[in-house]
């Protein structure tokens, strides 16, 4: 089931406001988020057009998260971060959804601070995001 107005179902120019699709994984689609404050933040979104987590059974749940742990372990792979923040929002796009956020211990930026959903700090250029794409998919073997 696919929503018209979701941003991930339609994987439109909805989703290209704010990310930018990576691949898609065995349960999930994977989109890197354009606000690069914290380096190879990305978002990972359920296939399908559910809202809470407590809408799948339990095995598609875990597949899911099978899938959010890849993810993560191929960003602590590739950036190193000291710890990766994990988000689930859906206030303004009741769409299940992680937000895998890469936190580093010399970022004056936020390390110890409260998060911040899109500081609108720093965006890259298209060979900046080819680049943190292509380690990524390298990394996932997508």
């Amino acid at each position: 089931m696919k929503d018209k107005n979701c941003a991930y179902c339609m994987n439109n120019e909805l989703v290209d406001a704010f990310g930018i699709k990576i691949g898609d994984l065995e349960n999930s689609q994977l989109y890197l988020f354009k606000e690069q404050s914290h380096r190879g933040r990305v978002i990972v979104a359920y296939k399908k057009h559910v809202s809470e987590i407590v809408d799948i059974s339990d095995d598609e749940r875990d597949a899911y998260f099978s899938d959010i742990a890849k993810v993560a372990k191929a960003i602590h792979k590739i950036f190193k971060p000291k710890k990766i923040n994990y988000g689930a929002y859906g206030d303004t796009g009741c769409h299940l959804h992680f937000h895998l956020v890469p936190k580093y211990e010399d970022d004056e930026f936020e390390w110890g601070g409260v998060f911040a959903m899109n500081p609108e700090r720093i965006y890259l250029d298209e060979d900046e995001y080819k680049k943190i794409i292509d380690s990524i998919k390298k990394e996932l073997d997508l």
